[in-house]
């Protein structure tokens, strides 16, 4: 009988339950179950409902038992940045925010005043974004500090949801890296950093390297579900998954992880940290077997999915791509990266209102405003390619997508042609297969990173686009 493997997928607007298994060397995919997520507004503030998220994982473990295919282990990755606090009873302290909420807004500044952005950037290598946990926590600590000072634990999102089902509290440190707090050249918090900001350091628990079993399922949800199985705290971060999975095996491999964010970089073997790179705003985050994900996040498809829920999503994202593409002479472009896109009341009125106060022309019909938001895109995905090989003084010779927008054909195609390159897209279930394969590497049915890509690439259909 085949082994099956569990990755929980979670994202920011919907999860998945996704089981593989290992036919032939080849890693087979079967999506078993899905539900919706999405901050909620309590208030002026944007929160994670973390009970109906559990429920989730839960109802989809209930699955496999209906389906008859139990899983010998699961991992689960999300999202990066976001954490939730623990009391001393173990039990959730305060609000679970989240990263597009506004208490934030300039915290980067205040920040600053005490630790200089240059002596932070050197130390952390965590490019500045102002939903960075740093920032999050010096807010609470401004706003809330009796939370902040109560609390015995913090645990990032998948963190929090491994403890809920097995009791046990670890940091992974794929997603610690996403908090500006760990220092680059230790792989651990940067307890200067953290005294300097009057932090509490004990709710930082050390990071632990992806692969960890963590044990076997609490005995009320084994019983609610019907079976056992051992937790893995795999690659937990949801960008340092996608890049396991890209299909090479070059040292030089360029990736876009394409989702709601796109998260383009390269993976290195240490920290870059210059002035270069913390003057081009590219991050430094940790990947599987200590490999750095040097990259930047590129707003993604963040503005055409927000577009689309204006719309009433009336058209599914392939019509608007067709849609875009008969607009493809429309000549106005916007800046992708720009901060007005994080979280607008109207993206639509948002996009008009920038290309009105830059001179441009508004687009006037759907395919017009979508073909805006991908030439943008690729637009920046080429700025960001020319910024990626001054900095590394490395040439790469192709651009390797990988999750859903690698089923955007309009949008490879103009990246291939925007960024002068060859575009490899796929596999879209990235993040899922980087779930997957570090625990298949845990429990020997690959014996590296290496072999694991190579059954990737064999696995998937991969497709390229040339640049006209």
């Amino acid at each position: 009988m085949s082994r099956y493997y569990l990755a929980v997928d979670i994202g920011a607007s919907s999860g998945r339950h996704i089981l593989g298994t290992i036919k032939d060397g080849r890693i087979e995919l079967e999506e078993i179950y899905r539900f919706e997520n999405g901050m909620k507004h309590e208030g002026s503030s944007l929160l994670w409902d973390t009970e109906h998220l559990f429920t989730e994982i839960v109802n989809g473990l209930k699955q496999c038992t209906k389906l008859g295919k139990i899983p010998g282990s699961m991992g689960i990755d999300t999202w990066g940045v976001d954490y939730v606090l623990l009391d001393k009873d173990g039990n959730v302290a305060g609000k679970t925010y989240g990263y597009r909420d506004h208490r934030t807004d300039g915290c980067p500044e205040k920040v600053y005043k005490i630790i200089p952005e240059e002596e932070l950037y050197a130390r952390t290598g965590t490019q500045k974004q102002s939903f960075n946990t740093i920032f999050q926590l010096f807010a609470l600590k401004e706003s809330e500090p009796d939370i902040l000072d109560g609390a015995k634990t913090m645990l990032m999102m998948p963190d929090y949801f491994n403890y809920r089902l097995t009791g046990i509290k670890n940091q992974d440190y794929t997603n610690a890296t996403t908090t500006g707090l760990i220092n680059a050249s230790t792989n651990d918090w940067d307890e200067e950093i953290i005294d300097k900001l009057g932090l509490p350091k004990h709710i930082f628990l050390k990071p632990e390297m992806p692969g960890k079993e963590l044990g076997s399922l609490k005995a009320e949800i084994r019983e609610e579900v019907g079976f056992d199985l051992d937790v893995y705290s795999i690659a937990s971060h949801d960008t340092a998954s996608a890049v396991m999975s890209v299909p090479s095996s070059a040292e030089d491999t360029l990736y876009i992880s394409s989702g709601t964010w796109s998260l383009m970089g390269v993976e290195s073997a240490v920290a870059i940290t210059s002035g270069k790179a913390r003057e081009a705003n590219f991050t430094n985050e940790g990947g599987y077997d200590l490999r750095y994900r040097f990259l930047k996040n590129i707003m993604g498809l963040w503005m055409i999915q927000q577009v689309r829920h204006e719309l009433g999503d009336m058209y599914s994202f392939a019509e608007l791509c067709d849609m875009a593409e008969k607009e493809r002479d429309f000549p106005s472009r916007v800046d992708a990266n720009d901060p007005r896109f994080l979280s607008p009341s109207n993206m639509q009125a948002e996009i008009k209102d920038a290309l009105k106060e830059s001179g441009q022309k508004e687009p006037d019909s759907t395919g017009r405003m979508a073909t805006v938001i991908y030439q943008s895109l690729a637009d920046a995905y080429a700025k960001t390619v020319d910024e990626i090989e001054a900095i590394t003084g490395r040439h790469y010779d192709a651009v390797n997508i990988i999750g859903g927008g690698s089923k955007a054909g309009y949008l490879n195609r103009l990246t291939a042609n925007a960024c002068r390159r060859r575009v490899v897209a796929g596999p879209d279930e990235g993040t899922a297969i980087g779930n997957l394969m570090c625990q298949m590497i845990s429990l020997g049915e690959f014996g590296s990173l290496k072999e694991a890509r190579s059954s990737v690439e064999r696995s998937f259909k991969i497709t390229t686009f040339d640049p006209e």
